[in-house]
């Protein structure tokens, strides 16, 4: 499979989890928000590294490579690469507490509306950079 095929795809899976979102908004599931939407960031930026030509690590977070690689990127997202390194560090900061929580950490009490919408907001904003590099 050629890297833009994998990289369409990854585009596919985070558009259609990006709609999810919205519905774990609506039963007050904002741990299961977070945790969703750090799997759309991290869809949509190793879809962007494939895109152009980076075969992304088995880890989370992916930000310092689209810092390192900003220059590949269109113009717009070359731009943009610093708040999307941001997004991912955040996002991969709080994938395990949001779903697994911790001695004193209790994911559905821990995570406000204002943490899922800053995270609904962030995923989308990943999608939109990846449609703007996955033609």
């Amino acid at each position: 499979m050629k890297n833009s095929s994998l990289a369409t795809s990854y585009l596919d899976k985070a558009r259609v989890r990006l709609k999810i979102l919205r519905v774990l908004m609506n039963e007050a599931a904002y741990s299961d928000v977070i945790r969703e939407a750090q799997e759309i960031v991290e869809l949509s930026l190793k879809g962007m590294l494939r895109q152009i030509g980076i075969e992304p690590p088995k880890w989370h977070d992916v930000g310092p490579l689209i810092l390192e690689y900003q220059a590949r990127f269109p113009d717009d997202v070359q731009a943009q690469a610093g708040k999307l390194a941001e997004i991912s560090a955040w996002l991969r900061k709080e994938r395990e507490f949001s779903f697994y929580g911790d001695s004193g950490f209790i994911p559905t009490e821990q995570y406000s509306m204002d943490d899922a919408q800053r995270a609904i907001h962030d995923a989308g904003f990943a999608v939109q950079m990846a449609e703007h590099t996955i033609k």
